[in-house]
């Protein structure tokens, strides 16, 4: 259950300063909180070691975090950020729910679409954006900063777009530009997954919650030429752990965090934004699980979608009550008043603030078109893919779509030509929904609605739409790909027809929400961050943006409601807990070897640190660079981290390597991956 943040507790958040919390920030690699490490816990990093960690620290290009555990390139991450692979492979096998375990290297089976991103290089890029954009606004800038993102991408790829990723990420809501230059792999492959029922014990109730009892670990192995990848910087499994108090280090690549916005950016997203997604997600809920209730392959394709949308609706439904919470946003309001003051104008703010209700007004037709919340179809998610593809391949490489231009071209073809599965009723379900959805937002009288339906009802159009398609070849697709703009237009694939017709309307509205939402609002930010710099110089970490990112704290408990939360669990616990019923159900191999377990091992455990969604996969190392714990979850108050950050209840929830090693050993017979993890 998802408690609301204590009012009384609010008031002592202070979101601009380093003070505000003893463990509070995700800190870029090149500023660090030296001066705070070093007062608190006695630790100095140095330029060896955080290139060492920089090195061993690995970026799922899907979504989630991971890190280098041996020199021939294994890869430990969560259970939950390779079950797509799983799912994806998982056709005449089902080792989503009966685990797959590779006690070879020839067993090891290649993920259809994961790119794995090892960060070599930052570097600051911000005087380049500056001139390309000087004196511009609106549509203007954000062509200038478009065109020259893309040549600053291209530049630091080169000819090597096969090894190399080079993106140019936004920090301090446009403060700041900085180049992150990463070693790319893109053959990666399936070595570990425990079953669904050891990965996610305790399922949707336990989600966001502790106690936690879940071996959610997963192990991928990157290769190169054919073979594992030679690694040199990796962190050893240190099967001790870390003991409470102890200093405590998070790398990972946190997705976002909004702790920087303004008043009218997070009133938004308190009023509509957030309701609006979970309402959709709620429904998309029931939709699958009605969809997996036809059989047990129903319930099998739909799995791991039903598992990411409640895993999602969880946290939307937690930062709605964060937001909710007056205190916060009595305490935001003071922040921005004091900001206010010392700059002496409200212009900035005020031009925010313009921006959101144009937002607000397009907010619906961008969601379900350019978000594509109406066609929620991997045929239609292809077509799309396609019909731009041939598109923006006919303008120069800076005139393009960021996502179409060429530094990110080999992450999308990859996922193009992904040979997942597609099941064809599950389609159906699917887009027969979203479709109804689209009607419902805008309208069936409006345009675009008459032109996705014609006559038809959601139902009739979508079966149609996937009976006729020929995308699920993936023949098809690389015709359609090499064959650019003529084979699009000579088509006569459905999908492909929607995606030509709908692209006008949604490259509109995304036209719209660029030019006169983000533009104006970049500009306003990069006001409000000069004053900030000007007040607190590199002492304000930036918002989260999927990059590397490190946190610190220690292993600590927490008070609930003056009940004090144990910061450890076991394995004893855990078959406590099992009741013989999903999800509260431990595998019959787990049950099998109970006998031979040790069940004092510790399980799962808390840290203070600082954590977010992307952090999913992050190795918890100590101060020698040695995994002490793999980052999971957080508990329910952790919710509101998207906007602030507060020690006394936020907890980062990881397992312990003592499990891992217990179960890899005595439960899933994979000695060798346990010794290859700790270098023997």
């Amino acid at each position: 259950m998802i408690n609301k943040p204590r009012a009384w507790l609010a008031i002592a958040l202070s979101l601009c300063t380093v003070s505000a919390s003893a463990a509070e920030g995700m800190w870029t690699l090149d500023n660090l909180p030296r001066a705070q490490l070093k007062e608190q816990y006695g630790f100095e990093p140095d330029a060896k070691w955080v290139d060492h960690v920089m090195k061993a620290s690995v970026r799922l290009a899907g979504g989630c975090s991971g890190s280098f555990v041996s020199k021939d390139g294994l890869v430990l991450t969560n259970a939950h950020c390779v079950l797509g692979c799983v799912q994806d492979l998982s056709r005449d096998k089902d080792w989503v729910n009966d685990g797959f375990v590779a006690r070879k290297r020839e067993e090891e089976v290649a993920c259809p679409s994961v790119e794995l991103n090892r960060l070599e290089q930052i570097s600051n890029v911000s005087a380049r954006i500056a001139k390309a954009t000087a004196g511009k606004s609106g549509q203007a800038f954000v062509d200038a900063r478009q065109a020259e993102t893309a040549a600053i991408e291209s530049e630091c790829t080169g000819r090597d777009t096969a090894r190399t990723r080079c993106d140019v990420v936004e920090l301090y809501n446009g403060g700041q530009y900085d180049l992150y230059r990463y070693h790319r792999f893109q053959d990666v492959r399936l070595v570990f997954s425990p079953e669904y029922q050891a990965a996610f014990f305790g399922g949707d109730p336990d989600n966001f919650n502790f106690p936690r009892y879940n071996l959610d670990m997963g192990m991928l192995r990157a290769y190169e030429d054919g073979k594992p990848a030679k690694i040199k910087d990796y962190f050893p499994l240190n099967t001790a752990g870390a003991a409470v108090g102890e200093l405590t280090l998070v790398t990972g690549h946190p997705g976002s965090t909004e702790r920087q916005l303004t008043i009218a950016q997070l009133a938004s997203l308190r009023d509509y934004r957030l309701i609006n997604a979970a309402l959709y997600l709620s429904e998309r809920r029931a939709m699958i699980a009605q969809y997996g209730r036809i059989s047990a392959e129903a319930a099998r394709q739909s799995q791991t979608d039903l598992t990411y949308t409640e895993n999602s609706l969880k946290v939307y439904k937690g930062e709605i009550e964060a937001l909710h919470d007056p205190a916060v946003f009595a305490r935001k309001q003071s922040e921005e008043d004091a900001l206010r003051a010392a700059a002496g104008s409200s212009a900035p703010w005020d031009a925010i603030a313009r921006a959101e209700v144009v937002r607000r007004n397009q907010y619906a037709r961008y969601a379900m078109l350019e978000r594509s919340q109406a066609f929620y179809s991997e045929q239609f998610r292809i077509a799309r893919t396609l019909v731009r593809h041939a598109e923006e391949m006919q303008k120069a490489n800076g005139d393009r779509l960021p996502e179409y231009q060429d530094a990110a071209l080999p992450t999308l073809k990859q996922k193009l030509m992904s040979k997942a599965p597609i099941y064809p009723d599950y389609e159906k379900a699917k887009l027969t929904w979203s479709l109804t959805k689209l009607r419902e937002a805008v309208g069936p009288d409006d345009a675009l609605v008459k032109l996705v339906l014609g006559r038809k009802s959601p139902e009739e159009r979508a079966n149609e739409l996937v009976d006729g398609s020929r995308l699920a070849d993936l023949a098809v697709r690389q015709q359609l790909w090499d064959g650019g703009a003529a084979a699009i237009a000579a088509s006569d694939d459905p999908f492909i027809k929607l995606a030509r017709e709908v692209d006008a309307p949604s490259r509109a509205v995304r036209k719209t929400i660029e030019a006169e939402v983000d533009a104006p609002e970049a500009r306003a930010a990069e006001e409000i961050a000069r004053l900030r710099f000007a007040k607190f110089g590199t002492g304000v970490y930036p918002d989260a943006t999927f990059t590397l990112r490190l946190s610190y704290g220690e292993v600590k408990g927490w008070d609930e409601n003056g009940v004090p939360v144990p910061p450890f669990t076991d394995l004893a616990g855990a078959f406590a807990r099992q009741t013989g019923s999903d999800p509260f159900e431990l595998p019959k191999s787990w049950n099998a070897a109970k006998p031979k377990l040790d069940l004092k091992t510790p399980f799962n455990f808390v840290t203070t640190n600082d954590i977010i969604g992307g952090n999913s996969g992050s190795p918890v190392i100590n101060r020698k660079a040695q995994i002490v714990g793999l980052a999971f979850d957080g508990n329910a108050h952790s919710h509101g981290g998207a906007f602030w950050f507060d020690d006394q209840l936020n907890r980062c929830v990881a397992v312990h390597p003592a499990a891992i090693a217990e179960a890899l050993d005595k439960i899933y017979a994979a000695g060798g991956l346990l010794k290859e993890m700790q270098g023997r």
